[in-house]
């Protein structure tokens, strides 16, 4: 598994924390427990990655809450809902703000891994794509403002010859541009040039 990557443990029983801990860390899981969502939400950083395991009802803010939290603050961690008391409208709400699993107490202890390395697979999904977004936008940037407009049309499906008279300018200019741009970008065809153009959109 991803060593970068912490399942974090949000449960106000102190017993299901040691337990949870314990359990994951001797299957190699790194870990980090917290008594409250407002204690991790206090100490939540952009940059974390993983999964979150969260119980549903806590003193305070309870786990349906704090998953809210989390999608307001846009952040993509994946969630894990448990439950000691939990009912199919309280699976559906979980399940609506996206979460991967809905899990009762007490735990399968073989779905729970199994949910967490789900998680932890699109996770590393997710950062490959965010990766990816900003690879593109670094390459992006390197274009002159019309290398721009003749991707954005070639992307669009148009020919040289309809660029041209679009932009003023003469086929063979508009192949010059394209040549340039794609070498910059260092892709040798359309497709790839807009899979890079999506990527920038956030697509």
């Amino acid at each position: 598994m991803p060593n970068d990557l912490t399942v974090f443990i949000v449960d106000d029983d102190p017993a299901v924390r040691d337990a949870l801990g314990l359990l994951l860390g001797l299957r190699g899981y790194r870990t980090a427990v917290f008594a409250s969502g407002e204690d991790f939400l206090s100490c939540w950083q952009a940059q974390w990655a993983g999964c979150l395991l969260a119980d549903i009802r806590m003193s305070g803010m309870d786990g349906l809450c704090l998953q809210r939290k989390l999608n307001q603050l846009v952040c993509l961690i994946p969630v894990i809902i448990i439950s000691g008391h939990g009912d199919v409208s309280m699976a559906r709400e979980a399940f609506k703000a996206n979460a991967i699993d809905f899990l009762e107490k007490p735990l399968d202890y073989d779905r729970l891994i199994a949910a967490i390395d789900d998680a932890f697979s699109r996770e590393e999904k997710n950062r490959d794509r965010a990766l990816r977004r900003v690879r593109s936008s670094d390459l992006l940037s390197q274009l002159t403002p019309r290398e721009r407009e003749v991707m954005q049309l070639v992307v669009m499906g148009r020919h040289n010859r309809d660029i041209a008279p679009k932009l003023s300018i003469s086929v063979r200019t508009v192949e010059v541009h394209k040549a340039r741009l794609m070498s910059k970008l260092g892709v040798d065809n359309v497709a790839d040039l807009v899979r890079i153009s999506m990527q920038d959109d956030g697509s």
